[in-house]
């Protein structure tokens, strides 16, 4: 049925006398199928997984502010050229990789394609050196690669691990045991030592090979993403300068002017001699640069005000987080259908049936404030903001309700889907959670999980999603969210394993709390402080 129509047939049955809960009439409004409809936006792949501060996380704010102008909820944010704006800006930022290449013999070599690095430097403009080649880049004792080597102002090629004389005791401890020169953070100490011999750069020869290394590329270039880390102030990074390109034995050979065989037979020889040989390798040349930019990431909090009556200074904040994980190294797109997908379209839908009550002469006597988040992902960014930024005043916050992934099921409850995990309901105020319980009970009738609410949880989500921005201001708080599934943070996160009609229960219960919270005479209190 039209929501028009629900909403006239509300009104028409109120006036002639039939028992009609208004409530409900607004909480019918509330589909499945206008779940999906905007689902359907926000998690398709034209947003390329909403990454924070992305054109995709753009056009999903748009979507979002759009709706809420059609809705007739107010701006009352001010954007970055000033004025009103449902938009509340703020920047992110951080240091990240810039130009990164190898360049030899004017073929050029892709970062995280045909190498990876290991820790950081900062070359901002090419730089063209020699290279020679130091053996395994040991100096022990029984072993030394760099006996009348002259690396300095010179680019090291050296192999990875260290020598082992054929098949027997390793050149370097003289027995069956390995030294600190193996292992996976072995680089280190070679590179250490290469820089104290006078080697501008450090190029590693991966002992994986083929396919294996490939997949060794991609799971670095996975991990370096950390480096990428934002923050809500600027990034002051150290570099040490220590850092090694690890490279397959095909690049390696291009660098040293002779082919893989020949840098194998190298090898073979240091294992049957135990020397090095690094004195009769011939010595090609390099081109590379490896650029560290400062970044600074322009998202926003996108917010929607619906006015209350009689006691409009008073706010409820319903809030979901807008933005996901992005596109994947690989190139896949994580569109966070479920996080928070899921709870970005329950806003949606819940600022919609409250904007129609207002509209039909039903408005809720406090005001609430639609707050779709971004950084969650990140850090809690956008809530952390928005706490430190209140756009009302956070002692005027009666209760923030948190939606998290509400659109499918997790192991424990597979065979019962009609669940929702509550968390943090309790923990500020105890009249919120019997106003939750009495809301479930009368309305919706679905099994009220506290698991992650114990303090005691290893999951710790009570702290891991945009409510407890809330909480640690002394707002109370709910978080619902259906758990974590196969497809957390993965490419599998889509539309189509979205449980709509599971999830709009869940999303008629945040409506009927919320009601109850903006139309009571007395605003809850804050009694409890647990942990």
């Amino acid at each position: 049925m039209n929501k028009k129509w629900v909403a006239i047939l509300g009104i028409a049955l109120s006036t002639t006398g039939y028992a009609q809960d208004v409530a409900t009439t607004y909480a019918e409004t509330i589909t499945p199928a206008d779940l999906k409809k905007h689902l359907l936006v926000i998690a398709s792949d034209s947003l390329e997984g909403r990454d924070t501060g992305s054109p995709g996380q753009k056009k999903a704010a748009d979507y979002v502010s759009k709706h809420f102008a059609q809705y007739g909820l107010k701006p009352i944010a001010t954007g970055r050229e000033g004025g009103t704006s449902y938009y509340q800006p703020y920047n992110l930022y951080k240091r990240s990789w810039g130009d990164v290449y190898v360049k030899v013999d004017g073929m050029a070599y892709k970062f995280n394609e045909d190498f990876y690095l290991s820790g950081l430097l900062h070359v901002p403009t090419e730089d063209r050196v020699p290279v020679v080649w130091a053996g395994y880049g040991i100096e022990a004792d029984l072993y030394n690669d760099y006996t009348n080597l002259d690396v300095t102002g010179k680019a090291v090629v050296i192999l990875e691990g260290e020598p082992r004389q054929e098949g027997k005791n390793y050149l370097v401890s003289g027995t069956a045991e390995k030294s600190k020169w193996s292992g996976p953070n072995s680089w280190q100490p070679k590179v250490a030592l290469a820089l104290s011999k006078g080697a501008k750069y450090v190029f590693m020869v991966s002992e994986k090979a083929g396919k294996e290394f490939e997949q060794e590329v991609r799971r670095r270039a996975a991990m370096a993403q950390r480096r990428d880390y934002l923050s809500m102030k600027p990034v002051e990074e150290i570099l040490s300068g220590t850092a090694a390109f690890t490279v397959s034995a095909d690049l390696a050979a291009k660098l040293l002017k002779t082919s893989a065989k020949n840098l194998e037979k190298w090898r073979k020889n240091i294992e049957k001699t135990g020397k090095p040989g690094t004195d009769k390798t011939p010595v090609g040349m390099v081109t590379l640069k490896a650029e560290r930019l400062n970044e600074t990431v322009e998202t926003e909090n996108v917010a929607g005000y619906l006015e209350g009556t009689d006691k409009k200074d008073e706010v409820i904040v319903i809030s979901a987080h807008l933005d996901h994980i992005g596109i994947s190294p690989d190139g896949q797109i994580n569109n966070g259908a479920d996080d928070d997908g899921s709870g970005t379209v329950s806003l949606l839908e819940l600022a919609e049936a409250f904007s129609q009550a207002k509209a039909a002469g039903y408005g809720p006597r406090r005001s609430i404030l639609f707050l779709n988040v971004t950084g969650e992902e990140k850090g809690l960014f956008g809530s952390a903001y928005y706490a430190e930024n209140p756009l009302l005043p956070l002692q005027n916050t009666v209760a923030n309700l948190n939606i998290d992934m509400i659109g499918r099921v997790d192991k424990q409850h597979e065979t019962n889907p009609k669940y929702v995990y509550l968390i943090g309901s309790d923990k500020l105020s105890s009249e919120l959670h019997a106003i939750s319980e009495a809301a479930n009970q009368k309305y919706v009738n679905y099994q009220l999980d506290y698991t992650f609410n114990d303090p005691k949880d290893p999951n710790r989500f009570y702290y891991r999603s945009d409510h407890y921005n809330f909480a640690k201001k002394g707002v109370p708080v709910i978080f619902y969210f259906t758990g974590v599934h196969e497809d957390y943070h993965r490419p599998g996160d889509e539309v189509e394993k979205i449980m709509f009609d599971k999830q709009a229960p869940i999303v008629k219960l945040v409506f009927y709390t919320a009601w109850e919270l903006a139309n009571r005479d007395a605003r809850i209190k804050v009694d409890s402080n647990k942990p």
